[in-house]
């Protein structure tokens, strides 16, 4: 009799053990949530500030980067914006949405394009969204152009005794497709998507830096010039970095001396991982392997990303 006694009260006290550590793991990871969404809204709801933008590689529009140049328009306590830019370009559509967010942003706050070490092509495209353009005395800026490559591997498929058959709803269609020589009706209709890209970027610039015919025609043959060089084609407004932005915004009395420059990044889906790590890594130290093999088995990757369109992108030549 004792012996059962004493197991039933094994029995009770193991479940109560159980409870208190489901329950206990429940209010940390409560307090985890918590702690993260109340930290990231004082952030973003805290005291006036300068946001900083960092705009760095290809340029491809992504959801998370136009979210994030969204959010810093909406945010009251943003008084003015630095657009950081190390960028060769990008994909034509992407530059073109950067170019009309910033151009929101700049209508509801000031923004300065600083141009690290370069802002060619679509990086171009975004800085002269911006205000003002400040760039460093050697930074590359510019190549105002449009750019469409594809490999040709004909001449290897003969050689090697392949041959590519297709039948086509139109002689158009799917060309040029590498397989075979490009006829001449395919590339003057790559040639007009192209020319018709140019002429919009051409537009862009000549609006955004107020050039006449004769000062866009010196800069729009796919060129990138030095910072040095930029300041007198009108490509760039001031040689310096981010104090020289600050400077300007002060002298401008778009803000106070006061203010603290502060980073802004994107939210990025694969950002939650850390909190499901966490998450799994709680279960197990309260004594729940299922549970936290459960939340790491729940945790999914980043899609990759797309890359779709005509290029506006610098690269220098290779050599033959």
């Amino acid at each position: 009799m004792a012996d059962a006694d004493l197991l039933a009260d094994r029995r009770r006290l193991r479940r109560k053990l159980s409870f208190w550590r489901i329950a206990t793991f429940v209010i940390v990871i409560a307090g985890l949530i918590g702690v993260g969404v109340l930290a990231r809204r004082g952030f973003e709801s805290g005291s006036p500030h300068v946001a900083r933008i960092a705009m760095k590689g290809f340029i491809a529009g992504d959801d998370a980067t136009l979210k994030l140049i969204e959010r810093v328009r909406d945010n009251d306590s943003v008084k003015a914006v630095l657009v950081h830019i190390e960028s060769p370009g990008g994909t034509t559509s992407g530059a073109e949405a950067i170019h009309e967010a910033l151009t929101k942003l700049k209508a509801k706050k000031p923004v300065v394009a600083v141009v690290d070490g370069m802002a060619a092509s679509g990086g171009y495209i975004a800085a002269i969204a911006s205000d003002r353009i400040v760039a460093r005395e050697t930074a590359l800026v510019g190549s105002i152009g449009v750019l469409f490559q594809y490999p040709n591997v004909a001449g290897l498929l003969e050689t090697v005794g392949v041959k590519m058959e297709s039948v086509k709803s139109s002689p158009l269609k799917a060309s040029p497709n590498g397989f075979e020589p490009t006829p001449p009706e395919a590339r003057a209709a790559l040639e007009s998507l192209i020319a018709d890209s140019f002429a919009w970027f051409k537009r862009l610039v000549q609006s955004g830096r107020s050039m006449s015919d004769a000062e866009l025609a010196a800069v729009s043959d796919g060129r990138v010039f030095t910072g040095r060089q930029a300041v007198s084609l009108k490509l760039v407004d001031e040689l310096g970095g981010e104090d020289k932005a600050i400077d300007w915004l002060k002298a401008q009395n778009r803000i106070e001396g006061t203010l603290p420059v502060r980073d802004w990044r994107p939210r990025r889906e694969g950002t939650g991982l850390t909190l499901w790590s966490a998450a799994g890594a709680a279960a197990d130290a309260f004594g729940l392997p299922q549970v936290g093999d459960a939340i790491r088995r729940a945790a999914q990757a980043d899609a990759g990303a797309r890359l779709d369109g005509l290029l506006a992108v610098w690269h220098p030549p290779l050599e033959k």
